[in-house]
């Protein structure tokens, strides 16, 4: 999954848990719960969405790199290069 690949995934999913706000305009250090005002339930759909839409296992002790866009891009990047190297 490139780093375009996976800002557009985010972006789809927290245009789905947040409509009213554009994610495209945040700060990549922005902390998405509070500049998109997810509760602690949006931010688990968020983590559920990711898993579902990528397969990726994503331990609730990960759940703070997923704070920011910035974070997740780089987490998705990490975690599906090392899916593709456990099976490449």
């Amino acid at each position: 999954m490139t780093e375009t690949d996976s800002k557009i995934l985010i972006f789809e999913i927290l245009s789905d848990l947040a409509p009213e706000a554009d994610p495209a305009t945040l700060a990549g250090d922005a902390d998405l719960r509070e500049e998109l005002d997810l509760d602690s339930m949006d931010f688990m759909n968020f983590v559920v969405a990711l898993h579902e839409r990528t397969g990726i296992d994503i331990p609730e002790a990960d759940y703070g790199e997923l704070r920011t866009r910035d974070g997740a891009v780089a987490y998705l990047a990490r975690a599906t290069q090392s899916a593709g190297e456990r099976h490449g």
